[in-house]
């Protein structure tokens, strides 16, 4: 299906004053989204769009910087014109914080540098500038894929995730440096919006599970799925920065899918493996600088992680989307892509991989190597 138009919700209730917010990595994917529909949301008189490159909001008052440069706390205090009165406008009232390193093939010490540091600055330069409210974006898979898990999981449930996934030590560390900085800041509100799985021109460990041509099934496991698109992102976020909700927020559709049921929607038939062949193939695949995904990544995969979202119930949003209807996103924007192990072939490897050997080949790929390197061992 393709991707409806953001809309303007008519329920929403506009803040007593004026607001003016700052959003970092506006240029491109959920940062651009945000600014434009800030910039049709009545009760902000102006938009701040940081980002190291111009994006195409037109309307927002564009400052091109590295999130990390402590010169930002200039921007966040300096008073703009409004765009409606010509009138100065006050300071920065809200810092939505979207400028994150995501891409499973950055150098991972080179991306959590730029993610914490960047984080920490900005806070940091928030409070320096007097502004009331930081939002910041983590994920759902802070509270830890784990078997006894409930469904869905309370907001206020423990974080019980490791640092051994994909982001997810960067993401700790950010909601490590958010509990703590209205203790180093009184009166500054920071807000942490947590989403499930993210689809929506997304490109995870979790979105290139669905790139290969079987769906890996860890046996034993119950996986269970749940989404959320970036537009319900942007909408929770709109929430968060007219200040209508605030705290720890889980991010999701309603419900989940079974594994049974995303196999039946997708049309993509199970590999089963023993869970030593599959997290011990994985671990050695990464080790090898073979796959961007380490092993850690799999138990989001086997365990449910999925989230109430109770506080943005409480506050009127919803939901634009079901979990079958991103999926089906999903689904169409993975198209052509081949994945094995999380890492993507491009098209002579994908031909090589899946045509002559078939399809079946790439997914058991972990498992043939570790049966190769055991039967190197023998001789």
């Amino acid at each position: 299906m393709s991707s409806p138009e953001p809309t303007v919700r008519a329920a929403r209730n506009a803040p007593r004053a004026p607001l003016t917010v700052a959003v970092t990595g506006a240029a491109g994917g959920v940062g651009a989204l945000l600014t434009e529909r800030l910039l049709a949301t009545p009760g902000v008189q102006r938009v701040l769009a940081l980002d190291e490159r111009l994006g195409d909001a037109r309307g927002a008052e564009w400052h091109t910087l590295d999130v990390r440069d402590p010169a930002i706390a200039d921007l966040l205090r300096s008073r703009g014109v409004s765009r409606e009165s010509g009138d100065h406008d006050s300071p920065v009232d809200v810092v939505v914080h979207l400028a994150l390193d995501l891409d499973l093939e950055s150098d991972p010490a080179v991306r959590s540098a730029y993610n914490v540091r960047g984080t920490q600055t900005v806070l940091t330069a928030a409070a320096a500038a007097g502004v009331r409210r930081v939002v910041l974006v983590t994920s759902a898979m802070v509270y830890g894929a784990l078997a006894d898990n409930p469904l869905p999981l309370a907001e206020d449930a423990e974080l019980r995730a490791t640092a051994e996934a994909t982001c997810v030590g960067d993401f700790l560390e950010i909601e490590d440096l958010a509990r703590r900085a209205p203790r180093a800041h009184p009166g500054l509100n920071v807000t942490v919006l947590r989403p499930a799985v993210l689809v929506g021109g997304t490109d995870t460990a979790l979105t290139r599970y669905f790139e290969s041509p079987r769906l890996l099934v860890v046996a034993g496991s119950r996986p269970r799925w749940q989404f959320c698109h970036v537009q319900d992102l942007v909408g929770a976020l709109e929430y968060a920065a007219l200040e209508r909700v605030e705290g720890e927020l889980a991010v999701g559709c309603d419900g989940w899918l079974e594994q049974e049921e995303v196999e039946e929607l997708s049309g993509i038939r199970r590999m089963e493996l023993p869970p030593a062949v599959a997290l011990g193939a994985a671990g050695r695949l990464h080790r090898l600088g073979l796959t961007p995904s380490p092993a850690g990544d799999l138990a989001y995969t086997m365990h449910p992680w999925v989230v109430s979202g109770s506080k943005l119930y409480e506050a009127g949003w919803r939901p634009e989307w079901t979990n079958e209807e991103v999926l089906a996103e999903l689904l169409t924007e993975v198209a052509g892509r081949h994945t094995v192990a999380g890492r993507r072939l491009g098209r002579k490897d994908a031909a090589t991989t899946l045509g002559a050997a078939g399809a079946t080949v790439a997914l058991v790929g972990t498992a043939a190597l570790v049966r190769r390197a055991r039967k190197a061992r023998r001789r």
